[in-house]
């Protein structure tokens, strides 16, 4: 379901009109089948499926890891051991220690603007006095001039909670700087932040998504900066790159879990190397996996440019013409990752 706020009453902004509805006009309704999950309890139940015949280690700080050509790798931990592995999986996220080694020209991209996130216990609606239903097992786009803003359910320990991602530019006053890698935690909001994250509610939102949004706790609030990386390789030696460390790709695909996951099944090495050979599996990975990033990338850009920093005139569209610009945005991108997870 997607919104255009022109049909609000407003806020300060006076974005809306004589007879309008709070939750502003609905421009257009499309299937979406979605499962949400909480991440605590995904990850707990991850955890739960390695075999007690993996060495599973935490609170472990790497610092450095090398290549030794094809006879291994080194790892460099931060009590100053080193250890020697085969082969060494980075998938250490969009700060990669080990990118560093196997690309270290390759580095994360400020996309000019950020992604606030939050979310709140879904009984709280009920103090807006509306439509408590308005957060339906669906999810909602809330679009403006330059974001937007999506509202969905997911499951929380101690019953349904509401989240929501909202892109737009921060505060163009020069004193945020995202040169590297950056977040503002939960909890973390300057006060610069927190104003202008409810200016932005208050003139952009139609009346009713701008009073659910501000019901979020500051300290279940955050901002994420918008990177982006294509990393020049995804193996060398006896290192290899998954994940946000072999790519750095914006959250408007929705596409990091099914990535990483297509990343840790890779298929089968090319060239005819025989299992357990390292330089056929490393040679295979950096074909289809560096690809599928590449292009996972790309079509995040693009939608990024569509939905934030050139955004179209939504208030003069319809649900037909909604349809046609979406699928121009894709432009026939085949699916998340490069492949199917099949069995």
């Amino acid at each position: 379901m997607v919104r255009d706020d022109t049909d609000g009453a407003g806020g300060a902004g006076g974005n809306g009109g004589a007879g309008g509805s709070a939750g502003g006009r609905v421009i257009w309704e499309q299937p979406f089948p979605f499962h949400s999950y909480h991440w605590g309890l995904l990850w707990r139940g991850l955890r739960a499926s390695v075999p007690d015949s993996v060495v599973y280690r935490q609170g472990e700080t790497v610092t450095g890891v090398e290549g030794t050509g094809t006879a291994g790798a080194e790892v460099r931990l931060a009590g100053g051991s080193v250890e020697r592995y085969d082969l060494v999986v980075g998938a250490d996220g969009y700060r990669s220690v080990v990118r560093a080694a196997v690309c270290p020209e390759s580095r994360p991209h400020y996309a000019g603007y950020v992604c606030w996130r939050g979310n709140l216990d879904a009984a709280r609606l009920a103090e807006l006095g509306g439509p408590a239903d308005s957060v339906p097992e669906a999810v909602t786009t809330v679009c403006f001039p330059g974001g937007t803003c999506v509202v969905y359910r997911i499951p929380g320990p101690t019953g349904p909670r509401v989240n929501w991602v909202l892109y737009a530019p921060p505060p163009r006053d020069g004193q945020l700087r995202f040169d590297d890698p950056t977040s503002f935690p939960p909890g973390g909001l300057t006060p610069e932040l927190a104003r202008h994250l409810a200016a932005l509610l208050d003139r952009e939102f139609p009346p009713y998504w701008g009073r659910a949004l501000a019901l979020t706790d500051p300290a279940d609030t955050f901002v994420q900066p918008i990177y982006d990386l294509e990393a020049a390789r995804t193996a060398a030696g006896r290192l290899l790159l998954a994940g946000d460390a072999a790519s750095v790709v914006r959250p408007h695909n929705t596409s990091g879990a099914a990535k990483a996951l297509q990343d840790a099944t890779p298929p089968s090495p090319t060239g005819g190397a025989a299992p357990g050979h390292f330089e056929g599996l490393l040679r295979g990975y950096e074909e289809t996996r560096g690809a599928a990033g590449r292009e996972l990338v790309a079509l995040a850009r693009r939608l990024g440019r569509a939905q934030v920093e050139r955004t179209p005139a939504w208030a003069g569209m319809n649900g037909s013409e909604m349809e046609a610009w979406w699928r121009g945005q894709l432009a026939g991108a085949p699916g998340i990752g490069g492949r199917a997870m099949t069995p």
